[in-house]
């Protein structure tokens, strides 16, 4: 009796682009046309774009977390890990699942959307005693964080400790740090009047970027209009600045500055998922070169796409333009990509991806906002109502969107209670102890790893 095997599909990341790729696969092909698989640590996509509404309290971690598994339609076989190599030539994928056992999975199509991970320097002290902005872990942890800085500087007698835990760093001018600053100043604003021994002058934020202009993508109104609205608010913003070296209890900056802090966010930018490193393919500014349609030149069944892949914007019209890393053309492409997956399963031809920016939005939090949404600049609570309707609507569930509703209707009307949820009881962890850098294979083993050989487990 002939056993007929079913195509493979092996899609890796649950990002905007990875989801967007599965649900539109599970749509468009019978359980009989393929088996799809999901790599993935957690069974839920992270709405990144509110994560700094998550650190500042305004919205519950579960409101952003929209479950894979609630859909009764869903299929998928899930993977709980994370792909940590991948050999191209025998088309096999190297996994770490959440309990550190490394499986291969074989593969016929892979989907490769593994997303991105925070760009760090080679700057004394960073890794070790920055936090960042990245995962729903980390936002939880930031807000405990800061909180236990009110409380200790509120129990301390000591002038110099009371000063340093009130003063708090943020590096990264782009959408990230921005909303960061902006939405955690209101957090220590409003709660500092529940700590009647605290000065409300002491707190005191700093937002630097090495670049010269805040946010240059909203334009020079914009861009100026939000950093008056941060100045306004107290926020001390510093261009063309950036960190020197960082330790435990201040931070040094470029320009000579020796700031005394125990709190030190770094949302700098992002660079691709280091899994990219591990496939020996050509990269651009470390992002998977890949075709308009989204394919890997030279290999068979290879899709890439978001923020780990250098898709060109055919919508620009200039040669060598790539897609910016945003959600927005993360889940388009998803779309298209599962199309031309397949298209291939069919031998059809496959379709370029071209999608014109619909523009962006900055989340400052209360009715403080900047928006460019087609090109319309906006300010204040026109540009807050386009920020969240923008984000409400993009939510993938119902659930999502109720949740996220009325988390933003309690936070208006009953404000917050500034509880700690005991997230740093055991031992601290900073930048280096959320996004698991370390864990990626090298080329060498990864090979060895579906060879069979002996290989190491990690670098």
């Amino acid at each position: 009796m002939d056993t007929v095997t079913r195509p493979r599909i092996l899609v890796v990341g649950a990002g905007f682009a990875g989801v967007e790729c599965v649900r539109r696969l599970e749509r468009k092909l019978s359980p009989l046309d393929a088996d799809v698989t999901l790599v993935t640590p957690f069974a839920y996509q992270l709405y990144l774009p509110l994560l700094p509404q998550v650190a500042s309290g305004v919205l519950t971690p579960q409101s952003i977390a929209l479950s894979l598994r609630r859909s009764r339609k869903y299929r998928t076989r899930i993977i709980p890990g994370g792909a940590i190599g991948v050999d191209l030539k025998s088309k096999v994928c190297v996994v770490r699942t959440i309990t550190d056992k490394i499986v291969n999975e074989r593969y016929d199509y892979i989907v490769l959307a593994p997303g991105s991970v925070t760009r760090t320097f080679d700057i004394p002290g960073l890794t070790e005693h920055a936090f960042g902005m990245k995962t729903l872990a980390e936002a939880a942890y930031v807000r405990d964080h800061v909180i236990s800085q009110l409380d200790l500087a509120d129990a301390s007698d000591d002038p110099a400790e009371r000063a340093a835990r009130l003063q708090f760093v943020v590096v990264g001018g782009g959408y990230a740090g921005t909303e960061t600053a902006a939405c955690l100043q209101r957090l220590t604003h409003a709660a500092v009047k529940r700590y009647p021994r605290l000065d409300p002058k002491l707190i005191r934020w700093h937002l630097i970027d090495i670049a010269p202009k805040l946010m240059p993508e909203l334009g020079d109104k914009l861009g100026r209009s939000a950093q008056e609205i941060l100045a306004r608010r107290g926020i001390e913003v510093s261009l063309g600045v950036s960190i020197d070296k960082a330790g435990p209890e201040e931070v040094t900056f470029t320009d000579g500055r020796v700031v005394p802090t125990h709190t030190l966010i770094w949302t700098a930018g992002v660079v691709a998922s280091p899994l990219i490193a591990t496939l020996g393919a050509e990269t651009v500014r470390g992002r998977l070169a890949v075709d308009a349609e989204m394919t890997l030149p030279g290999q068979d069944g290879v899709f890439a796409l978001g923020d780990s892949a250098a898709v060109p914007d055919l919508a620009k019209g200039q040669e060598g333009a790539i897609c910016p890393p945003t959600a927005q053309h993360a889940m388009r492409q998803g779309r298209v990509v599962a199309d031309n997956v397949i298209a291939a399963l069919r031998n059809q031809p496959l379709s370029p991806y071209k999608h014109k920016d619909l523009g962006l939005v900055v989340d400052l939090g209360g009715k403080d906002a900047v928006s460019k949404p087609l090109g319309i600049e906006l300010r204040g609570l026109p540009a807050q109502a386009v920020a969240r309707g923008y984000h409400w609507s993009a939510l993938r569930t119902n659930v999502a969107k109720v949740r996220v509703a009325t988390n933003w209707l309690l936070n208006a009307v009953a404000g917050d209670d500034f509880v700690r949820t005991g997230f740093q009881a055991r031992k601290p962890a900073r930048l280096k102890d959320f996004e698991y850098t370390d864990s990626y294979l090298t080329q060498e083993q990864v090979r060895a790893r579906v060879e069979g050989q002996p290989a190491l487990e990690s670098p």
